[in-house]
């Protein structure tokens, strides 16, 4: 809204593009160690010229359960070390001790296979289960987060029906946060309902999972991504200008496989292997995204400690040691 009084020209704080001021955050999201490891498993990450890292300790709710469990015994394997408190507490120190910054991104994890976004329970009672064991899992890694000097603290990931159908307890659970925590906030919503979040108001950083649609081609050029970027970046900019918010890409990634720009949410491991495509994503990301004015940063998905050998989910995500890799290097290092 453009206003003139006495000859000068006034816009609407909501028109008012929004620049981000600070250095981007160049980072990728970290695969939590199944077991212990020391500092060489960050080796790989500044080889990359990344300066952030996402640690992502899962909570799991079982089938038969509207509990959250976390703290579980992993003499019997039943949750990684790295996802842990004391080995998220170990893997911060190491990471700052290297000079990377840290963003703590608790997941949640459900056991009937549903999409976190969706989660319902029929009955209020069961809220009620889920609710205060959720608030007890996220207080425990803000606490951490707080004792570690962590840089942010990301409050949940991709709670959309939660996020929409009971605000009031988000509210609720943000103000308790910011009692035990007093760095940076924000929360990771999926791509394609960022904009219905209530509370980014109450945030440091609008957090995005970038799995944009951008190309149903199997091979697209980095020019058609580009175009397909376009759409996208018009409501990311109109948002952060609306919330005068910069926005963080929490995540963002693709699939070495054809077509994985399609869908680039899904983990579809069956479609023939292209790097080609996963690097030429990449550079339409940083060409279309990265510079924008609100962008704080991002997180690729995913980075694995070189401890762990998971070659099925390398082959597809992870671009370690694919063309990929040296795109992350090329444009970390700017």
């Amino acid at each position: 809204m453009l206003l003139l009084f006495g000859g000068f020209y006034f816009y609407g704080s909501s028109d008012k593009p929004f620049q981000y001021k600070g250095l981007k955050m160049k980072g990728l999201s970290l695969v939590a160690p199944p077991k212990e490891v020391d500092t060489t498993c960050f080796h790989s990450i500044q080889n990359v010229n990344a300066d952030w890292v996402s640690l992502m300790p899962y909570a799991f709710v079982p089938k038969e359960s509207a509990k959250v469990r976390f703290q579980i015994d992993t003499t019997k394997k039943h949750q990684w070390w790295g996802e842990t408190p004391a080995g998220v507490k170990r893997c911060i120190e190491m990471a700052h001790s290297k000079g990377i910054k840290v963003m703590l991104k608790p997941h949640l994890w459900l056991g009937w296979g549903q999409f976190t976004g969706d989660l319902d329970f029929e009955k209020e009672s069961d809220w009620r289960i889920f609710e205060d064991s959720f608030k007890e899992y996220i207080l425990t890694f803000a606490r951490l987060a707080e004792s570690q000097k962590v840089e942010v603290f990301c409050i949940a990931t991709e709670m959309g029906s939660h996020v929409q159908g009971r605000e009031a307890y988000w509210f609720g659970l943000i103000s308790e946060i910011k009692k035990v925590y007093k760095g940076k906030l924000t929360y990771a919503e999926n791509w394609d309902c960022f904009d219905k979040v209530p509370f980014w108001n109450e945030l440091d950083f609008i957090g995005v999972d970038g799995y944009f649609p951008l190309s149903d081609e199997r091979e697209p050029s980095k020019n058609q991504l580009n175009q397909g970027w376009k759409t996208h970046l018009k409501k990311l900019d109109k948002y952060a200008a609306k919330q005068q918010k910069s926005i963080l890409f929490t995540e963002i990634g693709y699939r070495s496989n054809d077509y994985s720009t399609e869908k680039p949410w899904e983990t579809d491991y069956s479609k023939p292997k292209n790097e080609s495509v996963q690097a030429i994503a990449y550079q339409s990301f940083f060409e279309s995204a990265w510079k924008q004015p609100w962008c704080a940063g991002a997180f690729i998905w995913k980075w694995f400690p070189s401890e762990i050998d998971h070659f099925h989910e390398r082959e597809t995500f992870s671009p370690q040691g694919k063309m990929a890799e040296k795109v992350l290097w090329e444009h970390y290092g700017k």
